[in-house]
């Protein structure tokens, strides 16, 4: 498993939306369209990872504060058909790709 690849694929799930699914919680939709629009730009310009919020290098995780809130982002990895986890997360013909954001005290 190739973290650097893990890293890649994340990062243009994390900054284009594409090659994967995204979620957002009910707290984050309350924010309003533009405001979601505005959180979905500081989420792609995201790029405070340490060792604390990203152990594995995949850059999978990630917590920032935007506008007065905390917000959460997650990066999951499943197999094909939604059913289990992904074999090999560096393998996106085998991984389907979800993002979730979500309000730090909806988790």
């Amino acid at each position: 498993m190739s973290v650097e690849r893990i890293r890649f694929l994340n990062d243009q799930l994390r900054t284009t939306l594409t090659g994967g699914r995204a979620f957002m919680t009910p707290g984050i939709a309350a924010l309003g369209p533009e405001a979601v629009q505005r959180l979905l730009i500081a989420i792609a310009n995201f790029d405070a990872f340490s060792t604390a919020n990203d152990p594995h290098g995949e850059r999978d995780f990630g917590m920032l504060g935007f506008e007065g809130s905390s917000v959460i982002f997650k990066i999951e990895y499943f197999d094909a058909n939604f059913e289990f986890g992904s074999p090999d997360p560096a393998d996106p013909i085998v991984t389907q790709r979800v993002i979730t954001l979500m309000l730090a005290d909806e988790y």
